[in-house]
């Protein structure tokens, strides 16, 4: 009874440890990007024009318009924000991989190294890939099929949900590798499995491009295509991984 009572109080123990480190990890997390937003809120105004610049260059005029009275001020706010969680999001992984290795065995926190490096890559990577390639196609297909007669003017506000929404689709999509070698590596299925599973995946990648990005075939085709090849160097990095860490362990 005794021996009872005593693991639980260490269960409790440990979750309370848990929670408290939990809570100091968000806590730098969220002091990281109020840090970085304070620093980034002068230059509100010149981010929002550099991030609508491949909208403004399809646009007659090469200008948006604001319907909403606080639209103007409240936009380039909004905007600096979701820019700064953008650039500290390597401190977001970080703390995460901080938070989990603990619990990892040490050839095991060997392997997470590179895997949390090339997490922050492929983030940033999904979001290049986003701004460079899919924006200005995606922009100039929506101006060219307006109707004759109808003059494209978007509203700031809609710019910013409509660019946040892809801008993250694109940086999670992106980390389709990671997750692939962490199925793997879980031992919740393995290399050929996902290799039967290719077709599955092209499906899937379409239906989430559908979902993520407009009703156009051409920002679905920009999502879906770049995640399927993702999926196969997963499949590539998972068998480099698995191998070397039956290795170590051996």
């Amino acid at each position: 009874m005794n021996n009872k009572s005593e693991e639980e109080e260490l269960a409790e123990g440990t979750l309370l440890s848990h929670l408290i480190e939990l809570r100091s990890r968000l806590l730098i997390i969220a002091i990281s990007v109020v840090v970085v937003f304070i620093c980034m809120l002068p230059f509100s105004r010149d981010i929002f024009t550099v991030v609508s610049e491949p909208l403004r260059e399809v646009l007659p005029g090469n200008a948006m318009i604001a319907t909403a009275v606080a639209s103007p001020l409240l936009t380039p706010f909004k905007l600096t924000f979701f820019a700064a969680l953008f650039i500290v999001m390597p401190i977001v992984l970080f703390q995460i991989w901080t938070f989990i290795a603990p619990g990892l065995y040490k050839n095991e926190k060997r392997f997470a190294v590179p895997l949390f490096m090339t997490s922050v890559v492929l983030f940033y990577l999904g979001i290049s890939f986003a701004y460079f390639v899919v924006f200005p196609l995606m922009f100039s297909f929506f101006a060219s099929v307006a109707p004759e007669g109808v003059e494209v003017q978007t509203d700031i506000a809609q710019f910013l949900d409509f660019i946040t929404t892809i801008v993250f689709a694109f940086g999670i999509a992106f980390e389709v590798p990671i997750a692939t070698v962490l199925v793997v590596w879980a031992g919740l299925t393995d290399t050929k499995k996902l290799g039967k599973a290719r077709p599955y995946v092209f499906l899937m990648a379409f239906i989430a491009g559908m979902f993520l990005t407009p009703p156009d075939v051409i920002s679905q085709t920009l999502l879906a295509v770049p995640v399927y090849l993702l999926y196969e160097l997963g499949i590539i990095m998972a068998k480099v991984f698995v191998i070397k860490k039956s290795t170590d362990d051996d």
